[in-house]
């Protein structure tokens, strides 16, 4: 979903698909306040319970993803093989059945509420993904780097984290953001633990008021912007380091 460095066109995909559900977002209400207008009035805190948990999620899976990562290609077999068996276990089930075994199966010992239900099984699930990432950009920076760093006089530590990772970060971007922007939708998973999330309240409206098309139209290009204007922040981001790093 990230635009491309030379994607500065005027009719680009991505100006074209932003531009055109802005334009319906802000079209619809006026034209046809009833429902449009109250559907828009009754999410803003839903928005809100969405940026929450997709903020907090990708900010915990990003610490695990990077612990998991640098655990894969640790030279100790302990952790080595923790690491790994954490990033193959938490892959192989799907997000789905990690919220309902969190918050339903666990729940039952832990007392978590929804929110922090949300937070832990979407941290661990998407914390996999980010392991392989951080673990394959790692493993992708020259080993003369390393090698460079040592005779340089630094520990391993030393090296990984001042020479290694700052180069990492450049090759990841893409699809750290991604992953970023993947777990934004999948946050409308959240819904089924009764957390008043965006789809949430779509999904009261449409309920309360049997409006099924036109909540779900407005869930869609709420969604839609979100991620768009995320994607083009992400875009800005690696033009940044790409410029920076030459």
């Amino acid at each position: 979903l990230i635009p491309g460095r030379d994607d500065h066109s005027l009719f680009s995909a991505w100006k074209i698909s932003f531009l055109g559900a802005l334009a319906l977002l802000v079209a619809l209400p006026l034209l046809s306040p009833d429902p449009y207008l109250q559907i828009i009035k009754f999410m803003p805190d839903g928005i809100l319970v969405t940026f929450q948990v997709t903020t907090l999620s990708i900010l915990i899976a990003v610490v695990i993803g990077l612990l998991a990562g640098i655990g894969q290609i640790s030279r100790v077999p302990v952790i080595n093989r923790l690491a790994t068996v954490y990033v193959q276990v938490i892959r192989g089930i799907p997000l789905l059945v990690q919220l309902f075994y969190i918050y339903f199966a666990l729940g039952k010992f832990l007392k978590l509420q929804g929110l922090i239900a949300a937070v832990i099984a979407m941290s661990f699930c998407y914390g996999a993904y980010m392991g392989e990432i951080f673990r394959a950009g790692i493993q992708a920076v020259p080993k003369g780097q390393m090698e460079a760093a040592l005779a340089l006089g630094m520990s391993r530590g030393q090296a990984l984290w001042f020479v290694i990772l700052p180069q990492t970060i450049r090759i990841i971007l893409p699809p750290i953001g991604n992953e970023f922007i993947a777990l934004l939708k999948d946050s409308s998973l959240v819904s089924i633990l009764a957390i008043s999330d965006l789809l949430r309240r779509g999904r009261e409206y449409a309920a309360a008021s049997f409006r099924y098309f036109e909540s779900y139209t407005m869930v869609a290009l709420v969604y839609l912007v979100l991620t768009l204007f995320l994607s083009r922040l992400v875009g800005i981001m690696e033009e940044r380091l790409h410029r920076d790093g030459k």
